[in-house]
C-alpha cells in the first residue's frame, strides 16, 4: 500500500463508499482519509482538535473535496487551505455533483487544481476516479515532495 494519502472530504456516507469502491475497482491503493465535512478536514490539514498530535509533515498527496456540506462547505476549507503557507499547492480536486456555473467559477477563483461533477453510473465514476488516480497519483509532479514514484 502506497503511504501517498488521499484525503476524502464527503459528508455523505453513500457517496465515500461508492468513491472507496471505485478507488478499489480503479486499483488505486492508496490509503485514504475520510473527514465528513471542511471542519473535521481543517483539523486534520492543520493537525488540530481530534487530529492534534498527528505529524503535519505527511500531508495527502491530494484532497478530495465536496462543495456541499455541513459546519465548514468545501468552498470555505479551499480558501482556507490556500491562505494556509504550507497547504497553498496542495491539490485540491473538487468532486462534487453540483452542476451550477457560480460553483466552478468559484472553485477555481479559490484555487482549485481541478473540478470534477461526479456522473451518476458507476462504470463512468470508476472511470473518472481512474482518470484522477493515474494523473494526481502517478503522473503529477507535485511540489511538495516529487512524483508519486
Amino acid at each position: 500500500m502506497s503511504s501517498r494519502k488521499i484525503l476524502l472530504v464527503e459528508d455523505s456516507t453513500d457517496d465515500v463508499l461508492l468513491t472507496l469502491r471505485a478507488l478499489q475497482r480503479a486499483n488505486i491503493l492508496n490509503e485514504v482519509i475520510v473527514t465528513r465535512d471542511g471542519q473535521e478536514a481543517f483539523e486534520y490539514l492543520t493537525a488540530d482538535g481530534q487530529y492534534a498530535g498527528r505529524n503535519i509533515s505527511e500531508q495527502p498527496v491530494v484532497v478530495l473535496l465536496d462543495l456541499k456540506m455541513p459546519r465548514m462547505g468545501g468552498l470555505e476549507l479551499l480558501q482556507r487551505i490556500r491562505s494556509i503557507k504550507t497547504l497553498k499547492l496542495l491539490p485540491v480536486v473538487i468532486l462534487t455533483s453540483s452542476k451550477e456555473d457560480k460553483d466552478i467559477c468559484e472553485s477555481y477563483n479559490l484555487g482549485a487544481n481541478s473540478y470534477i461533477q461526479k456522473p451518476v453510473d458507476f462504470d463512468q465514476f470508476v472511470q473518472a476516479i481512474r482518470t484522477l488516480g493515474l494523473y494526481w497519483l502517478v503522473l503529477n509532479v507535485s511540489p511538495l515532495g516529487g512524483s508519486a514514484d
